[in-house]
């Protein structure tokens, strides 16, 4: 179901495409090719800018009974499936975009992204 809604996320944004590639002419005559190249992508990304995302940062997982989960409790260790050094992958409304590394930055843990998976890489995670 998600794959579906994803897919018609990526359709809806090759028709704002298609639509900044077709040009007009206006009012007074004017050819609009060159404003759609430049003002017309700047509206077209105007719609989408403010919707917002879920960024989740996956350090690893695990899989347990619920009777383990009810016996963890405070110093409990959970043994994830990565090991160390192995790259964290950044997930964007459940779908990977990236892997990168931890930092600490300012006291905070940070991620700096070391690889950005491909847009043909995250169409094919879609089917």
């Amino acid at each position: 179901m998600e794959d579906e809604s994803a897919k018609e996320d990526f359709e809806a944004l090759e028709d704002i495409e298609d639509i900044d590639e077709t040009g007009g002419d206006d009012d007074d005559g004017e050819d609009m090719g060159e404003a759609t190249a430049s003002t017309g992508e700047t509206k077209s990304l105007d719609l989408i800018l403010d919707i917002p995302l879920t960024v989740t940062v996956e350090l690893g997982r695990s899989k347990m009974l619920i009777n383990d989960l009810l016996q963890l409790g405070q110093g409990s260790v959970i043994e994830l499936t990565k090991l160390v050094g192995e790259p964290l992958e950044v997930l964007v409304n459940q779908k990977l975009v990236a892997r990168g590394e931890v930092v600490v930055v300012n006291e905070k843990f940070g991620v700096r992204l070391t690889d950005i998976v491909s847009p043909m890489e995250r169409v094919q995670s879609l089917a």
